[in-house]
């Protein structure tokens, strides 16, 4: 198949709008890449005609360009196998500058947990040059693992912001790059627990490999990129759904506020002010602004409050997803229990955008025999990192069987599996809160404490949390132990089960109280 380039003018208006390229640039960008994609010339080749026609350039301008090949007929499943082909041609000329953006930006919050994720990279290095301990091994991979955080914000936040101004290859291209990263260390560490040396040794070089190249990809096309596209106000917005996925082998970084805060500050306050008079003038009308969240709602079966509603939501012990009849999401749980990170930024983002390219054909495909009336619900279920996850997919349809969307229900039932027999008496579960001032007066947990001194102290606990969550049963691997216990504490274990600290805390206090009676 021959792949054509075509004028550049009105296309991608939306992503246009939001740059500044030499459209001619982009132009002869653009034919050298097509000339690769069909074979014309060698990588090599197009290298050298590369550097003879550029002084420069700009990862937008790379960017822009990246997107017309869609045009041209380039999928993505091309694309993703000729990418590093191509960044390769266009290393010498592709300009980089350092970012130099106030701290607590989200993108220079990218750029810190990639500095962090290069020296455990430059690490490993070092260990595979000196003896095999699987003690270090074991700590190094503990670390390595938490990249998974930066690519879920990455996923979940930037890709959504990016779409929404034009720019969609980065989750449709650049996704499968992080699942092959996810895959590589997920592949290794099991090596790594088997005690499978040699083939652990061997698998580092891919790991590593995969691991710096996802980073090069990022720092030198999608940070650059995004500080074009997107505006100071929706880095600002973006710093909440930032918090709630996490970060990286970082503190949590502080505040982002703007470039222009004192101006920032007195609109917030002509907006303040305006919001005051216009709240005066509903209330002289008799119209509260708790009307509202107060207002009664004739739901299918009962009368709730939009405060109700909400509560009843954010309770949930299972993830509820709700995708429109236009593939739009529109809807998810914000609770507490979550079985994969989320943000408000999936919110009025495309399915096809919220899936890896590898499962988007099967969530497309049960969506379609939704659609046609074919199907009304899809089932599916995995095992993640000690977990047991089940998911159901059903269609949603109105009174007159007219198709209006898909609901989708998620839930971590590992324990629900493990349960036997029979429970017909009161049993207060592990998450039951005891009464906060007999903890507060009994029992002193300091977070900074270690996970050895802990078990020495209660001993019974570590059956405790291998029972409550499949995560810990790592606590078992002797080997494993005896190379955190000194090391690791009690936040670091609160954290490894996805737990919220506090809430963490007081469930072992609850667990050391119910043994003390």
């Amino acid at each position: 198949m021959e792949y054509k380039v075509e004028d550049l003018s009105g296309k991608d208006m939306e992503m246009k709008k939001h740059l500044n390229i030499d459209e001619e640039k982009v132009q002869k960008v653009l034919e050298i890449k097509l000339k690769v994609f069909n074979k014309e010339i060698t990588p090599e080749e197009a290298r050298k005609i590369v550097n003879q026609t550029f002084e420069s350039v700009t990862a937008e301008e790379f960017a822009f360009g990246e997107q017309q090949l869609f045009e041209a007929g380039i999928t993505n499943e091309v694309m993703v196998g000729e990418m590093n082909d191509i960044l390769d041609v266009f290393k010498d000329v592709l300009a980089r500058k350092d970012l130099n953006l106030p701290a607590g930006h989200p993108i220079q919050v990218y750029e810190n947990e990639a500095a962090e994720i290069d020296k455990l990279l430059l690490k490993m290095e070092v260990k595979l040059k000196g003896k095999f301990i699987i003690n270090e091994w074991f700590e190094i991979y503990e670390q390595l693992d938490k990249i998974n955080i930066h690519l879920s914000r990455k996923q979940n936040q930037l890709y959504s912001e990016l779409e929404r101004v034009g720019f969609d290859r980065p989750s449709r291209i650049m996704w499968t790059f992080d699942d092959r990263v996810r895959d590589a260390i997920k592949d290794a560490y099991l090596l790594l627990e088997a005690k499978k040396e040699k083939e652990f040794l061997d698998a580092q070089a891919n790991v590593i490999h995969l691991v710096r190249d996802i980073l090069n990809k990022e720092r030198n096309v999608l940070y650059p990129t995004s500080l074009k596209l997107l505006s100071d106000d929706i880095f600002i917005r973006m710093q909440k759904g930032d918090a709630e996925i996490g970060y990286c082998l970082i503190d949590t970084p502080p505040q982002y506020i703007g470039k222009g805060s004192e101006s920032r500050a007195k609109e917030t306050d002509k907006n303040d002010d305006l919001i005051s008079d216009l709240k005066k003038v509903f209330e002289k009308h008799g119209i509260s602004s708790a009307d509202t969240k107060d207002k009664i709602l004739d739901v299918a079966t009962g009368k709730l409050t939009l405060k109700q509603v909400n509560l009843i939501y954010k309770h949930m012990r299972m993830d509820l997803s709700y995708v429109d009849e236009n593939n739009v999401v529109q809807f998810y749980t914000d609770t507490d229990h979550r079985v994969f990170p989320r943000s408000a930024g999936v919110i009025g983002r495309m399915v096809e955008n919220c899936h890896p390219r590898e499962s988007l054909d099967k969530v497309l495909g049960v969506i379609e025999a939704f659609r046609s009336g074919e199907q009304d619900e899809a089932e599916f279920w995995i095992e993640s990192r000690g977990k047991f996850i089940y998911i159901l997919f059903v269609a949603v349809r109105d009174e007159e069987g007219k198709y209006c969307g898909v609901l989708e229900m998620m839930q971590d039932v590992t324990r629900i599996r493990s349960l036997e027999g029979s429970r017909r008496l009161l049993s207060w579960s592990s998450d039951t809160k005891p009464d906060a001032k007999i903890l507060k007066e009994e029992i002193n947990i300091d977070p900074k404490m270690k996970v050895g001194t802990l078990f020495s102290t209660y001993p019974f606990l570590k059956n405790y949390l291998i029972s409550l969550n499949p995560e810990y049963k790592r606590l078992n691997n002797t080997v494993l132990y005896d190379a955190m216990k000194n090391a690791a504490n009690i936040e670091m274990l609160a954290e490894v089960g996805s737990y919220k600290l506090s809430e963490f805390i007081e469930m072992l206090k609850k667990a050391i109280h119910s043994e003390r009676k």
